[in-house]
């Protein structure tokens, strides 16, 4: 399921290459892949969804995170969301993990707390946990 966070952020669960080329009909120009290779049994590697992306014509961007969020995490996906020149569909296991991970890049782009509270509890997801980093 994809949950939308902001007007060009969007987030889902682990996402297979078969689904990227519709990600292109949708308008996505760049996906992050927040998850480590090998995280479940079966999950497509990164180099299996960076070859769909190239091949539809869409920026790739692999920040896995492994133990929660650190810094340079945060810079990673800041960089690749200033990068995006269009919509971004960022994944992981749930999409949680890439929801917190953009909560704490925008907060240092500038967004206030409340506003990303609200953005990420429409798209159903607490950044509570993540409040000290915020």
């Amino acid at each position: 399921m994809i949950r939308k966070l902001d007007d060009t952020t969007f987030v889902s669960g682990q996402v297979t290459p078969a689904e990227i080329a519709q990600f292109k009909d949708e308008g996505v120009t760049l996906i992050i892949n927040n998850r480590p290779d090998g995280e479940d049994q079966g999950q497509p590697c990164s180099a299996e969804i960076e070859d769909a992306a190239v091949k539809a014509g869409i920026a790739y961007r692999h920040i896995p995170i492994v133990r929660g969020i650190g810094p340079a995490d945060v810079e990673l996906m800041r960089q690749a969301l200033e990068s995006a020149d269009g919509k971004v569909l960022a994944f992981c296991r749930s999409g949680t993990r890439s929801a917190l991970a953009w909560a704490v890049a925008r907060r240092h782009q500038g967004a206030s707390v409340a506003q990303l509270e609200a953005a990420a509890a429409d798209a159903g997801v607490d950044i509570g946990p993540i409040a000290h980093l915020l």
